[in-house]
């Protein structure tokens, strides 16, 4: 998608109602009996990388649902996401190459945020181990600094070794099924930054979110299952036909917006 650089960080009102995340929880927990009737895994193995900061912690409830729906599940066991290091990087290449071996199945990755720049990456390293890459507001392309976060993470990579990821790289897809799964009404990362061109195996699907529940907002939970229970070499768009669309909209419509 196009870089352009008038996209800017989210406004102040929009970060503001990241406040209203704790409420799409409880909604996700409302939603249970729906989202346990989403589509189910095959039990392939899938790794979720938490945002910057966070640490699997913060994943515990998506994976306990995608457990429940047939997934076997596995958080990154790095502790926090302090950002991409060479260290960190080479550790995420080691347990997906080793959860391949063990099972002989392709993993999936998911990553909320910085997770999903991992992902993308970890997956353009192991193509013969990664089967599918899901991304939760996560900004791989536009202007690095068009996010609420850019600041701090700068400061946190002072005196750190060049990170081992490009941001120019970033916005090419894995060559492997990817999905972005974004909200404009996101509050740390301004959407356009995580608006993937469609392609043969690439999509975005947008849902009504805060950053900071896109990893508990039930709409994203139900995409997110749909996308990880398709057959492997079967990957198809998502479907947003039916009573779908009023809870999926047209993620590429047309728009005079630059940011939310």
């Amino acid at each position: 998608m196009s870089t352009n650089s008038t996209v800017v960080s989210p406004s102040r009102w929009l970060l503001l109602l990241e406040a209203g995340a704790p409420l799409e929880y409880a909604a996700s927990l409302a939603a249970a009996p729906w989202l346990l009737n989403a589509p189910r895994g095959d039990g392939h193995a899938v790794i979720v990388y938490p945002g910057f900061l966070a640490s699997d912690l913060s994943t515990r409830p998506l994976r306990r649902l995608l457990r429940a729906l047939g997934h076997d599940m596995h958080g990154w066991g790095q502790g926090r996401n302090l950002g991409a290091r060479a260290a960190t990087l080479d550790r995420a290449l080691a347990q997906v190459h080793a959860l391949h071996a063990k099972s002989g199945r392709r993993i999936s990755l998911v990553g909320w945020s910085l997770g999903g720049l991992f992902a993308r990456e970890v997956a353009k390293r192991a193509p013969d181990s990664v089967r599918l890459v899901v991304s939760l507001g996560s900004p791989f392309t536009g202007p690095r600094d068009a996010n609420r976060a850019s600041s701090t993470y700068r400061r946190l990579q002072r005196g750190q070794a060049p990170a081992p990821i490009r941001h120019e790289d970033l916005r090419e897809p894995p060559p492997c099924p990817t999905t972005s799964i974004f909200s404009r009404t996101d509050g740390i990362v301004a959407w356009p930054c995580s608006l993937q061109a469609p392609g043969p195996q690439a999509e975005s699907i947008e849902v009504r979110a805060s950053h900071l529940g896109l990893g508990v907002n039930p709409f994203a939970l139900y995409a997110l299952a749909d996308r990880l229970a398709q057959p492997e070499g079967a990957w198809l768009p998502f479907d947003r036909h039916g009573v779908r669309r009023f809870a999926f909209p047209d993620p590429y419509r047309t728009t005079k917006e630059t940011h939310p």
